[in-house]
């Protein structure tokens, strides 16, 4: 590998500037050759790239499937990766609306204020973290709950469960385990909607203990949690179109299915808010940065 093509593949984690300094490469070599025409893919790299997009299992739009071509070593352009895919009849799994919804704010219960409304997005890790509660489909018509806890800046998920029904255990236990294995310092902010799982005694005391702040969506306005629901749309997408109706036969195998995917999720799947790193990566790099 060359060392434009290393600085190419690098410029995602370092600044360009910084990555021509190390290697000794003058900036406006490196940019002069980023300028040159690009050709449609030749059929060897065509084969490359058919080949990452189905190993990503159709979960890769051109941006993330570039990205992973240059860290593999194969610098090409976007309307490159359009024609290849199209040529090969490929194409990448598109979010879709879901329902039904399960917040039921009608419980009586006081809510608390949405502390995270006109603030700026946490830069660090363990400074907020977002939950939401969606369903998935059994074959027998029934539902499988799922709770989730995600970090609001690295995007990792930190908690998780899935069950048959919908106690306040379906909260409680994801965010307890989350706050065992992740040990955020005193100050985190936890989101989620107004749902009565979200205001009873044992979920506020966890947070209690942890000194970490509650806050809540306002009525009606499901934008105060969207970082949540976009996240449960893309898996459900994933979870959904990638298999055959049913999906779910019981309990156990949505489970293991909703680990699956999560493990993806957060140690395979590149963000676009991360600079294209993965969640895990992101957040480990933001926990040494803190120490």
């Amino acid at each position: 590998m060359s060392q434009l093509q290393v600085i190419d593949q690098q410029r995602v984690h370092y600044p360009v500037q910084l990555l021509c300094q190390v290697l000794h490469v003058v900036p406006s070599r490196y940019y002069a050759w980023c300028q040159r025409p690009e050709t449609t893919a030749a059929p060897a790299r065509e084969t490359v790239l058919v080949d990452v997009f189905d190993d990503r299992q159709r979960r890769y739009g051109t941006r993330r499937l570039q990205v992973e071509l240059r860290e593999l070593g194969h610098r090409v352009g976007r309307q490159a990766l359009r024609t290849a895919l199209r040529r090969h009849g490929r194409k990448a799994l598109q979010r879709k609306a879901f329902t039904p919804r399960t917040t039921d704010s009608t419980h009586g219960q006081r809510c608390a204020p949405n502390l995270l409304l006109d603030q700026p997005r946490p830069t660090q890790a363990h400074r907020g973290w977002d939950g939401d509660i969606p369903y998935l489909p059994l074959a027998n018509g029934r539902w499988v709950y799922c709770c989730a806890f995600q970090d609001v800046c690295t995007k990792q998920v930190v908690g998780w469960q899935a069950r048959a029904d919908v106690p306040e255990a379906l909260v409680t236990t994801p965010l307890q385990r989350a706050l065992l294995a992740q040990r955020p310092v005193s100050g985190l902010l936890v989101h989620s909607d107004r749902g009565g799982q979200d205001v009873g005694n044992v979920y506020k005391a966890l947070l209690r203990d942890a000194k970490a702040q509650r806050s809540h969506s306002r009525r009606g306005e499901c934008y105060d949690n969207a970082q949540a629901e976009s996240l449960w749309s893309r898996l459900k997408t994933e979870l959904l179109e990638l298999c055959d109706w049913p999906v779910f036969t019981d309990l156990a195998g949505a489970q293991a299915r909703v680990a699956d995917c999560f493990d993806y999720y957060n140690h395979k799947r590149r963000h676009s808010s991360s600079g294209y790193l993965k969640p895990y990566l992101f957040h480990q790099q933001q926990l040494a940065n803190i120490t």
